[in-house]
């Protein structure tokens, strides 16, 4: 998917694409996914949700940002030289281009491939009459009790409609006065209805069913017209973190999400100028916020049906973690297997299982004294917080720091707050001004020889849900080093002590960004002095401008740089006298790509970092977030092998280049290599070995009951 000439150049000379166009083209990536004909069909359907569920949280955010900021009259200009008045045309066209790429990808590829297998959505229209009965039974039975229809006249206002919410709009006539109702398709009833034949093949959508029975609603008014309809609301909070009661604060600012203002209403194109004016005025909104949709609104729907059970022979064969990792294997005690040396563990490939079977055995041990651990993200039914309490109840000194400005995940946090506290674990809920994002778990045991402490770090949240469908990296250690530097940390969090000089720790936001700089630098220097030079990063986002400035001077120094970046990168690779020693890929596969990974070639003795950070100003600057270096030699050449198999992968990835836009690697006379299913197979084949080697003495190979969770959202 090409995207426009958006490229700008800022006075002082770098290049740099806007943020909010960089974000559109990666969901232009996943949308392309949605196209491969490669792909299993109900695959290409999850995607086409998932971009979506991304374009959702985009104009919720992102794209509400800006609208505030054009009408507040800001007039600063961003990196790439436009004004949010010159962007927001910009951005609103390339999203009116995606969404009409969505629906051709719905409406001309995958719809028909789904009939020629006999899977058919049908609208009333075209059911026979065993079909009829059937869905008018279902609405006597259980829609029309569930069903609120809304007038809206002089004596009832306009209903408060919830965020993202599906809506039908009727225009009534009755007698000689007009007038307008709402009804809400319920969200609490699954969006698809199977119907006749009973094969699982054949569904309707619940707003058709409403649609088709609107009569038996409005028995005594004339129904003019009808359509669906949508709005997306403004939802990034504006905490006050100087309150003296945070957790009140966050309440409050959940509520005013839920009333926050439109920003985007999706009208089906079946509909009339009267109703379309209507919705404009009552939910004051302008015609270029609204838009026009030719099919069903809300394609998020498409990745709950393509995760129906009857379809698992048309998803992508599921990626099995190994358990116990080839790490931990022949280990009865995974304390004894961290002292004897550091461990690292590669998920989903290597199961989350022995991070949780980590943080159970440390509740339950009768030598561990205290636990401390951040939790930015964690699932609906945490084993991690059912450890913590576990902790608690057995007389641990158990310490979180629950972050309770996670985006989107403020609610689940403050539940697991309340909980963490109630059964005596010592609560901290972040910091105020910063967001703590770095990720890590500290257990202290007294050992036969003294008091140890026990570290894991990883690139990823202690989310056993997520952790099947992202991949990241986690680490174990009791070197004294990082022990002293994980007790300095928690520290800091906890608000006893200054930022102190770390051992091994990279921190944001007091020596991060200056780390950075500094390890750019020195691969500069080394290149002009002829010594061994190179940069390799592996990222979600590279947005900051200070480090892109850097990129470009050591590629002008002819350092070798090659970026690894999923989803928003502002830098410009291959301009002549500019960067054309820079490369940046962007893999987009089965699963989503989420570790941060840093390797510098230090003229000859390669540093390798791993940790929660991507190259932005939020990162470096905003957050609490942890970079660790990763020193054990055979961990070293582990995490370079990875970084190597990313950066050789041919099917999944995109590489970008001097114009902005993004195409596949011409793989003519290449051996195929897709890394997510080499890691799988490296990791099974490295448990296999063992096995015919030998029994493992306590650990024994398990199916997660979850294992095949359909992937989350990728943002």
């Amino acid at each position: 998917m090409g995207r426009e000439n958006t490229l700008e150049e800022k006075s002082d000379n770098v290049p740099y694409i806007n943020r909010e166009l960089s974000w559109m083209d990666f969901n232009f990536r996943v949308l392309e996914e949605a196209f491969k004909k490669d792909n299993p069909l109900m695959e290409r359907m999850n995607f086409l949700g998932i971009t979506e569920s991304n374009l959702d949280e985009f104009f919720m955010v992102r794209v509400a940002g800006v609208m505030e900021q054009v009408e507040s009259n800001y007039l600063t200009r961003d990196p790439s030289g436009l004004s949010p008045a010159e962007l927001l045309p910009l951005l609103t066209d390339k999203i009116r281009t995606f969404e009409e790429k969505q629906y051709s990808c719905l409406n001309r590829s995958i719809l028909p491939a789904l009939k020629k297998i006999g899977i058919r959505f049908l609208t009333p229209e075209g059911m026979d009459e065993n079909q009829r009965q059937y869905i008018s039974a279902y609405f006597d039975k259980v829609l029309f009790p569930v069903l609120t229809p809304l007038a809206v006249d002089r004596s009832r206002p306009f209903p408060l409609l919830a965020n993202k919410s599906l809506n039908i709009a009727v225009r009534l006539k009755r007698k000689d006065e007009s007038y307008f109702a709402v009804v809400q398709v319920p969200s609490i009833l699954p969006r698809f209805l199977p119907i006749p034949p009973k094969d699982g093949k054949t569904f309707v959508l619940l707003e058709n069913v409403i649609l088709d029975k609107l009569e038996e609603l409005f028995e005594l008014s004339d129904i003019r017209s009808a359509c669906t309809f949508r709005i997306t609301r403004n939802s990034d909070l504006d905490i006050d973190e100087d309150t003296e009661d945070l957790l009140s604060e966050i309440r409050k600012s959940i509520k005013k999400r839920r009333r926050g203002k439109p920003v985007r209403l999706e009208l089906s194109q079946r509909h009339d100028k009267e109703t379309e004016s209507f919705l404009k005025e009552m939910l004051e909104i302008g015609s270029e916020d609204v838009y026009e949709i030719p099919g069903p609104l809300d394609l998020t729907f498409c990745t709950k049906f393509s995760s129906l059970p009857q379809f698992a022979g048309l998803r992508f064969k599921p990626i099995r973690p190994v358990y116990p990792p080839s790490d931990f294997w022949g280990y009865d005690d995974i304390f004894k297997a961290i002292r004897d040396r550091d461990r690292m563990v590669h998920h989903p490939y290597e199961s989350f299982q022995v991070v949780v079977d980590f943080v159970r055995t440390a509740a339950e041990d009768k030598d561990v004294l205290a636990i401390k651990q951040t939790l930015y993200r964690v699932s609906g039914h945490s084993p991690i917080v059912a450890a913590l309490i576990r902790a608690a109840e057995n007389g641990k000194q158990v310490t979180v720091l629950v972050e309770l400005k996670a985006r989107f995940d403020e609610e689940n946090n403050l539940k697991w707050a309340k909980k963490l506290e109630e059964a005596g674990c010592h609560v901290i809920y972040g910091l105020v001004g910063l967001k703590t994002h770095c990720k890590i778990l500290l257990v202290v045991r007294r050992d036969e020889d003294g008091i140890r402490r026990y570290v894991h770090m990883a690139t990823g949240n202690y989310n056993d849900s997520t952790a099947k469908v992202y991949t990241d990296i986690g680490l174990f250690t009791c070197r004294e080093p990082y022990g002293v530097d994980a007790s300095s940390l928690f520290n800091v969090l906890t608000g006893y002590s200054r930022p102190p000089e770390y051992n091994r720790f990279v921190v944001a936001p007091d020596g991060m960004r200056t780390f950075f700089n500094r390890m750019i630098e020195r691969e500069t220097e080394n290149a002009q002095k002829g010594l061994p030079a190179g940069i390799t990063v592996k990222i979600n986002s590279l947005v900051d401008l200070d480090i892109i400035g850097r990129l470009y001077r050591a590629s002008g120094a002819r350092v070798p740089v090659r970026l690894l970046v999923r989803g928003i990168c502002c830098l410009i690779p291959g301009l002549s006298g500019v960067s054309e020693n820079i490369s940046v890929h962007s893999i987009v596969g089965q699963l989503l790509e989420h570790s941060r990974i840093f390797r510098f070639e230090n003229a000859g003795d390669p540093k390798i970092y791993m940790g929660s950070a991507d190259w932005m100003p939020r990162n470096l600057d905003r957050r609490v977030e942890l970079v660790f270096p990763v020193e054990d030699e055979t961990l070293k050449r582990r995490a370079f092998h990875i970084l190597e198999q990313m950066w050789d992968d041919n099917i999944s990835t995109r590489v970008m280049g001097p114009d902005g836009t993004y195409s596949h690697i011409d793989r003519r006379g290449k051996a195929s290599l897709n890394c997510q299913k080499k890691f799988s197979q490296l990791a099974q084949a490295a448990v296999k070995e063992l096995q015919q080697q030998t029994k493992p003495n306590r650990y024994e190979p398990v199916r997660d009951p979850d294992e095949n969770r359909r992937p989350p959202e990728i943002s």
